[in-house]
C-alpha cells in the first residue's frame, strides 16, 4: 500500500504546492483511491506534476463536509468520469467557523448521481469500510473549537456528525484515514487500534502544555503508527514528535509505503 499527500499544509517540493487542507491518493492491491480533494483544483496540478492520473481513480471519499477538504469535489468530478464518492449523509449541512464564515460544501452538487451519501457503516469494497462512530461512546471531548453548524436558523457547537473514517485491511493490517479527527483523536485511536492511521490530529489550536503531553502519553500507549498532517499543527507535531516513539509528518508531495 502506497500513500501520496497531493495537497497539505505544508510541502517537500518547490514544485509542489501547498494550501491549508488535506487530498490523499491512496493505491492498494486492487484500488486507487482518492481521499479528500483539498480545498481548491490544487490537488490535480500537484497529482499531474507526480505523474499520478486521477481518471484512473475508482474510489473517492470524503471525509467531513469542510470547504477545505471537499473544495476540489467539482473538480474531481469533471477529470473523472466513473468513480463514485462516498460522503456522509449530513455533508451537505450548514458549517460555519464561527457565527458569519460558511466553511461547508458547494451546495450546487449535491445532487450529482457519483455521490453515495453514508450512514454509520458502509462496505466499500473487499477490505474496505467507511465508519462515522456517531453511535460510540466519546471517552474523551475535546471540544468544537469555535466550529459551529447552523440547525433551525440556531448556531451550535458542530457534532461532526457529517465526518467519516476509512479503514483498510490489507495483508493482514488495519490502516485508517482519517481528516482532521474531529471526534477526537483520542477517542478514533481507542475506537479502532489500527496498525496505521493517517490524518490530522486537530491540535493545531492547543498549547504545548502538559495537557498535550498526556495526550501524547495516551496515543503511544497503543501499538500504532502514525503518519499526521494538516490540522494538527506544526508546532504541535514537533512537540508531539519529542514524546512520542512512532509519529511521523505527512507534507504535499510526500509518499509513505508499508504492508
Amino acid at each position: 500500500m502506497r500513500i501520496t499527500a497531493l495537497a497539505e499544509n505544508t510541502t517537500i517540493r518547490s514544485d509542489i504546492y501547498p494550501e491549508h487542507g488535506l487530498s490523499l491518493y491512496i493505491e492498494t492491491k486492487k484500488h486507487n483511491i482518492l481521499f479528500d480533494m483539498g480545498q481548491t483544483e490544487l490537488f490535480s496540478k500537484n497529482a499531474e506534476t507526480l505523474g499520478i492520473d486521477l481518471s484512473d481513480v475508482d474510489i473517492a471519499v470524503l471525509s467531513h463536509g469542510h470547504y477545505d477538504h471537499g473544495g476540489g469535489l467539482e473538480k474531481f468530478l469533471r477529470i473523472n468520469k466513473n468513480a463514485p464518492v462516498y460522503l456522509s449523509k449530513h455533508a451537505f449541512g450548514e458549517y460555519y467557523n464561527g457565527t458569519e464564515k460558511y466553511i461547508g460544501l458547494d451546495k450546487t452538487l449535491k445532487d450529482d448521481p457519483r455521490l453515495i451519501f453514508t450512514d454509520e457503516e458502509l462496505k466499500i469494497a473487499e477490505g474496505m469500510t467507511l465508519y462515522s462512530c456517531n453511535e460510540r461512546e466519546k471517552h474523551f471531548n475535546l471540544g468544537s473549537f469555535g466550529l459551529n453548524m447552523k440547525e433551525d436558523e440556531k448556531i451550535l457547537p458542530d457534532d461532526f456528525h457529517h465526518e467519516q473514517y476509512l479503514l483498510i485491511e490489507e495483508n493482514g493490517k488495519r490502516v485508517l484515514v482519517s481528516g482532521c479527527s474531529h471526534k477526537g483523536i483520542l477517542n478514533i485511536v481507542h475506537w479502532f487500534m489500527p496498525d496505521v492511521l493517517i490524518g490530522g490530529f486537530h491540535f493545531s489550536k492547543l498549547p504545548l502544555d502538559k495537557t498535550l503531553e498526556e495526550y501524547c502519553q495516551y496515543l503511544d500507549s497503543f501499538d500504532t503508527k502514525y503518519f499526521t498532517c494538516h490540522c494538527t499543527g506544526e508546532e504541535q507535531f514537533e512537540f508531539m514528535k519529542r514524546k512520542m516513539k512512532n509519529i511521523s509528518y505527512l507534507r504535499s508531495g510526500d509518499s509513505v509505503t508499508f504492508l
